[in-house]
C-alpha cells in the first residue's frame, strides 16, 4: 500500500463508535496526525446491532456527565460533519413502582438539573397523558427526560470517521493489528500484515476484543483486561397502525419507555415496537473452553432465545398493551462486553506506558461521545475535564481473574437497572481477596463489604440482627446495621476499638535521589526520619490527583502509604516520577493493618508491647506486638488517641486475638466512615478528586509555594491563589430525615444551586447529620444557612466553622 502510513501519533485499534469517536476528538483537539485500525468494516464488533438508545439518565455523576455531552454533540455532528444521520429526540419516560426507586429518581434528576438537563418527576397521569398506550394503574410515579432518544449506530460511527478523515486522520480498515512493541523510549510500533506503524501512543478500543489485543501489552506491563461477554437480545414488532397513526398526529415518535423495576426498555421503532430485556436469566458467552470465542465475529448474530426473555415480554405487553396487538418481526442476539461493574474501561492502562483504554461499553452508543472527548484529554492534556475515577481501568487491581469477571458480569447484566443502595453489598464473585483475620472477623459477626477485592468487616451484627440482602434495600440511615455501628462509635469514643484494614496500598520507595524526586512530586513538604505526614499530589492544573501518608525510614527511604482502591492508580504515578536510581516496590499484600483507637487504646497496647507509646502524634516506630515484629504508627483516621499496626500477614492473627482479648472492641467500615466524617477527614475519589483544586479543597496547609522544586500544578495553584477560588470546601450539619446526603446531592440557596455534596453520613459523637461538600466560596461563611437536597427532600444545612465538629482543638488526638 503505497499510502499506507509507518508513522503516528496514535494509533487507535478498533473502529466501532469509541474507536471513530476518539479520532475525531483526538483531530478536534489538533492531533490530526492519528490511525484507526480496524480489523473487519468500521462498525462490525457490538456498534453494528446496537439498539442505539441515548440516555443521559445515571447514578454516577461522571457518566451522566459522559453521556449528557454525548447528545449534544450528536445534536450538532450531521451538521458539523455534513454526514446525515437518523437521530430522534423523543424524551424518555422511566416508571417508577416503589418509593425507593422514587427517590432514586429524584436524586438523578437533581444531578441532572445541576448538568442543565431538564428532568421532571411526573405523576402516572401525566405520563398516561403523553403516552396514552400505558397502563399506569400501579405507578407510584414517572421520570421523565426531553433529552434522551436513539440514533442509527452505523451513520453515527459513520460521521465520526468523516469528521476524522476530513480533518486529516487516517482509518486503515480490514488490517487488524497483529502485534505492539514498546522500545526504550517509550514510544511503540504496531504491527500489521500490511506494514508497521510508529508511534507516540496506542490505545486499545477493540470492543469485545479488547481482551484478546489486551494480551499484546503483556509484555510490557499489561495485564489480563478484566471484561466478559454477554449475550443481548431485543426484539422488533410489525407495525402497529395506532402506533402510525399517533405518530403521524403528533409529528414524532413516542416517548422511550423503561420499566426499570422490571428490567426492560420499550422503544418506537419506525411504526412498530423495540422491546430490550435486561433477563436475571441471561447468558454469557465464550466464557468455557468449549465455547471459545471466534477469530472474527463481524457482522454475526446467535440465534434467538425468547424462552429467556417470556417473562420480560409478558410483562411489557401488560404494560402496553398494543405491543401484543403485532407479532414478531425480527430477534437480535449479539455480544456486548461487560466489565464487572458494567461501566467502560476509559483511561490509562494499567502498569504501561503510553497506552491507554477505550473499550468494555455496555451502552456504547450513549457513552461514545463522552468517551472520545474523555480519552483525547486524557491523552493530548494528561487530565479529563471531569474526574472520571468512575471509568478508569485502574479501578481493577489483581483480583480480576476471569471467574470474578464472568460472575460479576452476569450480575450486573441480570440487575442492570437495579437500585445502587448505600448499606448493600452485591454477594457475587466474593471473597477474593482475605484478610489473614478473616475467619475471625466472621466469627465475631463482620458484615463484609468489598474493598478493591478486600473483603473487610462493615459492621458487626449481633445474634439475631437481620443481615439479609432484602434488609439493605433502603436508602435510609435506619437498619440492622444502624444501633451496632452507634455501639461501635461509642466504643471507640469512650473506650477502644480496633479495625482489621486489608489492603492498605504501601509502596516502598529508597534509593539515592528518593527524598529529591518526591519533593518534586508533592505539592507539600516531606517529613524527618522517624515521623510521618500527608502528602497531596496535584494534575497540572493544581486539581487533587491523590492523598498519600508518606513514612520516613532513613533519608531516602520511605513507605508511602495510600488508599486500597488507588492501589495501580498510585503506584503508576510514584513509577513515572521516579528517577532509574529509586525503586517502588509494591508490598501491599504482604502486610495487613489494625486501627486501634479510642481514649483506652495506650493502656490496651501497654500490656502488649515494648514500643514506646508517649511518643507523639505523626510519630513511627519499629516494636513488637504480641511477641511479633510490627510497626506502629500514631494516627487515628477515627479522630481519637490511636495507633496504626503494621505487621506480616503471618504474625497478624495473633497480634489481633492479643489486642482483642486485652479488651478492644471491633468495629466496622461504616462506624469508621461516621467517625471520620465528624473531624472533617477527606476520603479519596469523594471529596477529593480531580474536579476540585487543592485549594478549593481547603488544602493550602499542604502546599509549600516557596520551595524550589516546581511540582506538577505549582503555577496553577500559585495563579489561582492570586486569582480566589470559586468554589470552597465545607462541613455542613444538616437537619435531616431518615436519610444522610448522598454523594452529589445539590445544595441550594433558595431556588439556586450553590454547589453539591461529596459525602454524608451520621455522626454518633456529635449526634447530627453531616454533609462534607463544595459550595461557592462567597457563601462559606460560618452559620451560613443553606439546604441541602436528600432524594427530593430539600433539608436546611448550616455551614460550620472551618474546623472538626469533633474535638476541635485535636486534644483526644495528640493525649
Amino acid at each position: 500500500m503505497s499510502d499506507f502510513p509507518t508513522k503516528a501519533r496514535v494509533v487507535i485499534i478498533g473502529g466501532g463508535v469509541v474507536g471513530t469517536s476518539s479520532l475525531y476528538h483526538l483531530a478536534k483537539k489538533g492531533w490530526t496526525d492519528c490511525v484507526l485500525l480496524e480489523k473487519n468494516e468500521l462498525t462490525a464488533g457490538s456498534t453494528w446491532h446496537a439498539a442505539g438508545n441515548v440516555p443521559t439518565f445515571s447514578n454516577s455523576w461522571a457518566i451522566m456527565n459522559m453521556q449528557r455531552y454525548s447528545t449534544e454533540l450528536y445534536s450538532r455532528l450531521a451538521d458539523e460533519v455534513d454526514y446525515p444521520m437518523n437521530y430522534h429526540v423523543s424524551g424518555s419516560i422511566r416508571l417508577a413502582h416503589s418509593k425507593e426507586r422514587m427517590q432514586e429518581f429524584e436524586h438523578a434528576m437533581s444531578m441532572g438539573l445541576y448538568q442543565g438537563i431538564p428532568m421532571e418527576m411526573w405523576t402516572p397521569e401525566q405520563a398516561k397523558e403523553r403516552y396514552p398506550f400505558l397502563e399506569t394503574h400501579d405507578l407510584e410515579g414517572v421520570l421523565y427526560d426531553p433529552t434522551d432518544g436513539d440514533i442509527d449506530p452505523a451513520q453515527l460511527t459513520q460521521a465520526l470517521a468523516k469528521g476524522a478523515r476530513d480533518m486529516g486522520q487516517k482509518i486503515i480498515r480490514f488490517c487488524p493489528a497483529t502485534g505492539v512493541t514498546q522500545h526504550d523510549d517509550g514510544t511503540w510500533t504496531v504491527h500489521t500484515d500490511k506494514g508497521d506503524i510508529d508511534c507516540d501512543y496506542v490505545v486499545n478500543a477493540a470492543g469485545y476484543y479488547a481482551q484478546r489485543v489486551g494480551e499484546m501489552f503483556k509484555p510490557f506491563g499489561g495485564r489480563t483486561v478484566p471484561a466478559m461477554v454477554m449475550s443481548h437480545q431485543y426484539l422488533l414488532t410489525d407495525e402497529v397502525p395506532e402506533v402510525e397513526a399517533w405518530s403521524k398526529e403528533h409529528g414524532g415518535k413516542l416517548p422511550l419507555l423503561r420499566d426499570v423495576d422490571i428490567s426492560y426498555y420499550l422503544r418506537q421503532e419506525k411504526n412498530g415496537f423495540n422491546l430490550g430485556p435486561y433477563e436475571p436469566n441471561c447468558k454469557g458467552h465464550w466464557m468455557t473452553e468449549d465455547d471459545p470465542m471466534p477469530e472474527d465475529f463481524s457482522f454475526q448474530l446467535w440465534n434467538d432465545d425468547l424462552d429467556r426473555i417470556e417473562d420480560i415480554m409478558t410483562d411489557a405487553m401488560e404494560r402496553v398493551p398494543l405491543m401484543a396487538t403485532s407479532g414478531v418481526g425480527r430477534v437480535i442476539n449479539g455480544p456486548i462486553p461487560y466489565a464487572p461493574d458494567g461501566l467502560p474501561l476509559i483511561g490509562p492502562m494499567p502498569g504501561v506506558k503510553n497506552a491507554f483504554e477505550a473499550h468494555s461499553f455496555t451502552f456504547g452508543i450513549a457513552q461514545g461521545g463522552g468517551a472520545g472527548k474523555v480519552l483525547a484529554e486524557w491523552i493530548v492534556d494528561g487530565a479529563t475535564e471531569w474526574d472520571m475515577w468512575a471509568v478508569d481501568p485502574r479501578r481493577y487491581t489483581d483480583y480480576t481473574d476471569q471467574d470474578y469477571c464472568n460472575q460479576k458480569g452476569m450480575e450486573v447484566y441480570g440487575n442492570e437497572y437495579a437500585m445502587h443502595f448505600p448499606h448493600h453489598e452485591w454477594p457475587a464473585a466474593r471473597d477474593k481477596k482475605l484478610s489473614p483475620v478473616h475467619a475471625k472477623i466472621k466469627e465475631l459477626g463482620g458484615v463484609m463489604g468489598v474493598y478493591n477485592g478486600w473483603e473487610r468487616a462493615n459492621w458487626f451484627a449481633q445474634p439475631g440482627d437481620d443481615t439479609s440482602l432484602e434488609a439493605t434495600h433502603t436508602w435510609g440511615r435506619s437498619g440492622p446495621w444502624e444501633q451496632r455501628i452507634k455501639e461501635e462509635c461509642e466504643a471507640v469514643r469512650d473506650h477502644c476499638g480496633v479495625l482489621d484494614l486489608p489492603g492498605f496500598s504501601r509502596f516502598m520507595v529508597k534509593g539515592e535521589g528518593a527524598a529529591e524526586a518526591l519533593r518534586g512530586l508533592i505539592t507539600g513538604g516531606l517529613p524527618k526520619v522517624g515521623r510521618i505526614n500527608l502528602v497531596y499530589i496535584s494534575d497540572d492544573r493544581g486539581r487533587i490527583l491523590t492523598e498519600m501518608s508518606c513514612l520516613r525510614l532513613g533519608d531516602d527511604e520511605f513507605v508511602m502509604i495510600t488508599a486500597a482502591t488507588a492501589q495501580w492508580h498510585d503506584r503508576d504515578i510514584l513509577v513515572n516520577a521516579m528517577p532509574a536510581s529509586v525503586s517502588v516496590e509494591d508490598v501491599t499484600t504482604t502486610r495487613d493493618t489494625l486501627i486501634v483507637t479510642g481514649p483506652k487504646s495506650r493502656e490496651i497496647l501497654s500490656g502488649l508491647t515494648d514500643a514506646d507509646l508517649s511518643s507523639g502524634w505523626l510519630t513511627h516506630q519499629a516494636a513488637s506486638v504480641a511477641g511479633k515484629p510490627a510497626h506502629l504508627i500514631r494516627v487515628s483516621f477515627a479522630g481519637e488517641l490511636g495507633w496504626e499496626v503494621h505487621a506480616l500477614n503471618a504474625d497478624m492473627p495473633a497480634i489481633y486475638d492479643a489486642i482483642l482479648d486485652a479488651g478492644a472492641k471491633p468495629f466496622g467500615m461504616y462506624a469508621l466512615n461516621s467517625l471520620r466524617i465528624e473531624k472533617g477527614y477527606r476520603a479519596w475519589k469523594g471529596d477529593l478528586s480531580t474536579d476540585y483544586s487543592l485549594l478549593e479543597g481547603g488544602l493550602e496547609r499542604f502546599v509549600k509555594l516557596d520551595k524550589p522544586q516546581d511540582f506538577p500544578g505549582k503555577a496553577a495553584i500559585l495563579n489561582e491563589k492570586q486569582q480566589g477560588v470559586k468554589k470552597s470546601f465545607v462541613t455542613l450539619t444538616v437537619d435531616a430525615g431518615d436519610c444522610d446526603a448522598p454523594y452529589m446531592s445539590c445544595i441550594w440557596q433558595g431556588d439556586q444551586i450553590v454547589g453539591e455534596t461529596t459525602s454524608g453520613a451520621w455522626g454518633y459523637r456529635v449526634g447530627k447529620s453531616i454533609a462534607l461538600g463544595m459550595i461557592k466560596a462567597e457563601l462559606a461563611n460560618p452559620g451560613t444557612e443553606l439546604e441541602v437536597e436528600i432524594y427530593g427532600q430539600k433539608h436546611r444545612a448550616v455551614v460550620e466553622q472551618d474546623q472538626p465538629l469533633w474535638d476541635p482543638q485535636n486534644e483526644r488526638l495528640r493525649a
